[in-house]
């Protein structure tokens, strides 16, 4: 039995790469991609703990935030960041202020507050004087101190 390459006497054998598995990893790999990148520009989801008596105080750019998740995990203005890089991080920030070196942390109401303290103890060793903490008004009520109403356009 024999058997016919069709060249005449030589074989024309083609080297050509296979690339549809290529373009299919790289096909999940956009999809993974496309689903992932909006969570993480998300931010961090935290529940703050509810008060009555709080003056409003809007964000500014300048302001520094650090999230704490109910995981513990920190999220330093809205981008996760290691604990080991929490205290560089800081300290590079402070060290280029001359005032307002104010932290204020966000941290979940289900969060152990053991680790609410260490973040408190990681800023104040790093430049951090003044750690302010955020919490959300109680629905459904308002300060009860006049000057706090002001910002929200209250009477005094």
């Amino acid at each position: 039995m024999s058997m016919s390459t069709g060249g005449g006497g030589r074989s024309n054998v083609k080297a050509e790469p296979n690339v549809t598995p290529m373009i299919d990893v790289m096909l999940v790999l956009l999809i993974i991609f496309m689903l992932v990148i909006p969570a993480i520009n998300a931010g961090f989801v935290a529940q703050p703990p509810m008060g009555q008596n709080l003056r409003p105080h809007p964000e500014e750019d300048d302001d520094q935030v650090l999230g704490i998740d109910v995981n513990g995990e920190y999220y330093l203005n809205k981008k996760h960041i290691r604990q080991s890089d929490l205290a560089p991080e800081l300290n590079r920030i402070y060290t280029a202020r001359t005032v307002d070196k104010v932290l204020f942390i966000k941290a979940d109401k289900n969060l152990d507050y053991g680790k609410v303290v260490d973040a408190m103890d990681i800023a104040a060793h790093n430049l951090v004087t003044v750690t302010a903490m955020i919490t959300d008004q109680r629905p459904g009520t308002m300060s009860v101190v006049a000057e706090d109403r002001l910002g929200l356009g209250g009477k005094k």
